[in-house]
């Protein structure tokens, strides 16, 4: 079995350690990896995403372009994390976002089909598609609350102490975006955090 499937394999058996050997065996054959080179799309706008991919190596970035026609990057997924549109892909509906690779990234990917066919067959797995929804869920909401609570200073803390190993991965303008900031604007938060 190829590394990221195994990663991904791994993931799985601790966040449902109920799953027995066959199941795991039927779960690992519905895998398929995908290697993508940096800035290939694994999704792109309009297009109704088919599988939700597994980061294994590498990162990502989902982003939108806003009626302006500026790039808004709405999320960075590295290693162990999902990459998806998950509204989109549970409703297979096409999806208002781009899911673009910032370096050379190995995703294991399950096709919707695949995943409907797992929950009807292999019932210990219901848990782990709820669970990982549910950690999605958790992370679009604390998104959202980021910028109606937090100020533009209060979010670059929390990106550096939730995603310190994405710091030096993430280019000034995407991490910008991101943070709903200028650039000037994080240029003076960081000298001011560099004088306290």
């Amino acid at each position: 079995m190829e590394s990221g499937a195994a990663l991904f394999l791994k993931s799985v058996t601790e966040i449902c350690p109920n799953v027995t050997e066959n199941e795991l065996h039927q779960f690992a054959s519905k895998l398929t990896i995908l290697e993508l080179n940096k800035k290939e799309y694994f999704q792109q706008f309009g297009k109704v995403q088919k599988n939700i991919g597994f980061v294994a190596t590498g990162l990502v970035r989902s982003s939108f372009i806003d009626n302006d026609g500026n790039e808004i990057t709405v999320g960075f997924y590295a290693e162990g994390d999902y990459a998806t549109h998950y509204p989109a892909f549970i409703t297979q509906q096409p999806s208002k976002y781009s899911i673009q690779c910032l370096e050379p990234t190995t995703m294991v990917c399950l096709s919707y089909d695949d995943i409907q066919w797992i929950y009807e067959n292999l019932p210990n797995f219901e848990r782990y598609g709820r669970l990982v929804a549910e950690e999605i869920l958790k992370r679009q909401q604390a998104r959202i609350e980021s910028f109606i609570f937090q100020t533009a200073e209060e979010r670059y803390l929390h990106f550096i102490k939730q995603h310190s190993g994405l710091f030096n991965r993430v280019s000034i303008s995407h991490l910008c975006s991101f943070l709903g900031i200028e650039r000037q604007t994080l240029t003076r938060i960081r000298q001011k955090l560099a004088h306290q």
